[in-house]
């Protein structure tokens, strides 16, 4: 696979191709959810581990969600589109008018099995154009016989988009791609840098990019990409730069962000301009044991306090839940 031409989606979005918001769109924000298998998050991976036996939390956190008025964009891979419990619990979620089912590909877990598993083939945008596309259809088809709907958003396993992604996604009926984390490069397994792209939606190829949210907080903040790659390279340099409030980078992710980094990620974005926050998490991160994130009940309590202080935060700033419908609209 090394002569595989690494994609150019690094790029930061042209002003011409920014998103411009209707006014009455006002500010608004996202709940995606990576619902897929569980696995060792430490070891090297293996597409012998399918097993969705996490989905037995979604349900009771989906009412949780539910009863804030905040709908989940669930981003459904293959083990979890075949199999008939976890649809049936992502199916009585979709009652709530406002959750939708989406697609991720999690190349290495979904048919046809031709390539050898390890980092660089697990960015499906790395695999040859025509597996990648059999993997593309095969996780569509699935989710169609199970949920019969077209999912309308995707996201690539690992952010792991290639030179051709976006537009196979257009040509398959998608409409909204959220493979892209602002500000993170995953260049060291072979993956995208999207160091240069920013938290703003934009249009590229056919398709609405909604990048995952991330912001720099900081004195240094202005300063960024090009500082945060080097404070890499020193010994602990990007958490002595964060502890001294000169630069950090927050992910909107209650892995690993704690409360008070995300409050102030939410606050830089909204002043930054952002119109749509997009937060993820991970499905097998709703019941302990599974992801490094939440390892036992005390971790799984932080987890909801973690949402109820970013709900008040959002609430504050009058920024309010929206659906994927209510997205398409704003757009046109």
């Amino acid at each position: 696979m090394s002569d595989v031409v690494r994609p150019r989606f690094h790029e930061a979005a042209a002003a011409a191709e920014r998103i411009a918001w209707p006014a009455d769109f006002g500010r608004r924000f996202l709940v995606t959810v990576d619902v897929e298998e569980e696995f060792d998050w430490t070891a090297p991976l293996d597409r012998r581990h399918r097993s969705t036996k996490a989905m037995r939390a979604f349900g009771e956190a989906h009412r949780r969600f539910a009863q804030a008025g905040v709908g989940l964009t669930c981003m459904v891979d293959y083990p979890v589109a075949v199999d008939r419990v976890a649809v049936d619990i992502l199916s009585e979620c979709l009652a709530d008018g406002r959750s939708e089912i989406g697609a991720q590909l999690h190349a290495w877990v979904t048919p046809p099995y031709q390539e050898v598993v390890d980092p660089f083939t697990s960015h499906a945008g790395n695999l040859p154009i025509g597996l990648e596309i059999a993997k593309l259809d095969s996780l569509t088809d699935a989710i169609v016989a199970s949920f019969g709907t077209q999912p309308r958003i995707f996201r690539s396993g690992r952010y792991g988009l290639g030179p051709c992604s976006l537009s196979l996604l257009a040509e398959r009926g998608y409409r909204i791609d959220s493979s892209m984390r602002a500000l993170h490069d995953y260049g060291a397994t072979g993956g995208m840098d999207f160091s240069a792209v920013d938290a703003h939606g934009f249009r590229r190829e056919g398709m609405i990019e909604l990048p995952l949210t991330s912001v720099y907080t900081g004195l240094l903040r202005r300063r960024g990409a090009a500082l945060y790659r080097r404070a890499g390279h020193w010994p602990h340099g990007r958490g002595v730069m964060a502890r001294a409030g000169l630069l950090n980078r927050i992910p909107l992710t209650p892995e690993g962000v704690g409360i008070r980094d995300a409050l102030a990620g939410i606050d830089r974005a909204l002043a930054d301009g952002v119109r749509l926050l997009t937060f993820s998490f991970h499905s097998p991160t709703l019941e302990p044991g599974h992801t490094p994130y939440v390892r036992n009940a005390a971790d799984r309590a932080m987890f909801d306090r973690w949402w109820d202080a970013v709900f008040d935060r959002l609430a504050r700033h009058g920024v309010t839940a929206t659906t994927i419908d209510e997205v398409l609209s704003a757009i046109g």
